[in-house]
């Protein structure tokens, strides 16, 4: 799941042995849900029948909504309960996350269905490599921004510039260092143990996205006390969760429809609740994803392998 540009760079934390032991076995089930999921994308798949069965394959250990985006669509798009649309001729981003006991495996995919893009998958995967490569203790997190960008740039594609990989935490989608994919000259270097998803986004338009259309994933900012009865249920819902993000189609299929856009719209205005948009490039450009969650270490360890 991408993770904003952050403009700071806090200390990221440390883990126990257990706590790696739960962030190994997390990236273990993220793989396998991931390839689940690859292995549906075909031509003709409606796409909330995909992420439902890749939800359903994942269990309670969900760490965020599956997400499917598509063509020039980055990120973030989770479509509502009865949505129809199907996959045509499509370059479709998968992206999957698993927790145990709160620590976060976080991986994505792209699948080429019209043909076109391989060179795009391609120079996106060598990318990828290259940068879990040298995700060894003290390489600056600008060093992988520079590798990602110049390995994307020979192919002639654009790194995405304002989205970025991330730390992971327990409970914690997104934490500190962020992991660019451009050079921002950051001295921020890496530290032995750290877990972080490595993410570059390649395309052949602006390697810039903005926010487009309704949010289908939320998370919650803040608690606050709600008086009305139908906001009060659908937060004791999302409450489960324990911070991680939800997908509207989960309120939708308890709550219906209505209930669910009234609740959701009254804790936004409250700022109880984050919306995420589908991210979408400037000049809509075709855009891939490659991501595995990485231990720092002399030699990287990819969690998230079947």
């Amino acid at each position: 799941m991408y993770h904003e540009l952050e403009k700071s760079d806090d200390e990221a934390e440390d883990f126990d042995n257990e706590a790696l032991q739960s962030f190994s076995i997390a990236g273990k089930q993220a793989a396998e849900a991931l390839e689940f999921g690859k292995n549906l994308i075909k031509k003709g798949a409606r796409i909330i029948d995909i992420l439902d069965k890749v939800e359903a394959k994942i269990g309670k250990n969900i760490a965020f909504p599956a997400q499917l985006s598509i063509n020039d669509v980055a990120a973030h798009s989770c479509p509502d309960d009865g949505d129809v649309s199907v996959l045509g001729d499509d370059v479709v981003k998968l992206d999957v996350g698993v927790h145990v006991n709160g620590y976060i495996a976080d991986n994505a995919v792209t699948v080429d269905l019209s043909g076109k893009w391989k060179e795009l998958l391609k120079a996106n995967t060598e990318a990828l490599n290259a940068a879990i490569a040298i995700a060894v203790p003290g390489t600056s997190t600008g060093t992988i921004g520079k590798t990602v960008q110049e390995i994307l740039s020979s192919y002639g594609y654009s790194a995405v510039r304002n989205l970025s990989g991330h730390g992971l935490g327990r409970y914690k989608v997104h934490t500190l260092p962020s992991i660019p994919n451009v050079p921002t000259g950051s001295p921020t270097k890496l530290r032995a143990g750290m877990v972080i998803a490595i993410e570059p986004f390649a395309t052949n338009g602006a390697g810039v996205v903005y926010e487009s259309g309704e949010a289908g994933v939320y998370m919650l900012e803040k608690k606050k006390s709600v008086r009305d009865p139908i906001t009060r249920s659908a937060l004791s819902f999302i409450e489960k969760y324990n911070g991680l993000p939800f997908a509207r189609k989960w309120l939708t299929r308890q709550f219906g429809k209505g209930r669910t856009n009234f609740a959701l719209r009254h804790m936004e205005q409250q700022e109880i609740l984050r919306g995420y948009p589908p991210l979408v490039d400037e000049k809509h450009g075709i855009v891939s994803q490659m991501e595995k969650t990485v231990l720092v270490a002399e030699k990287p360890v990819v969690l998230t392998k079947v």
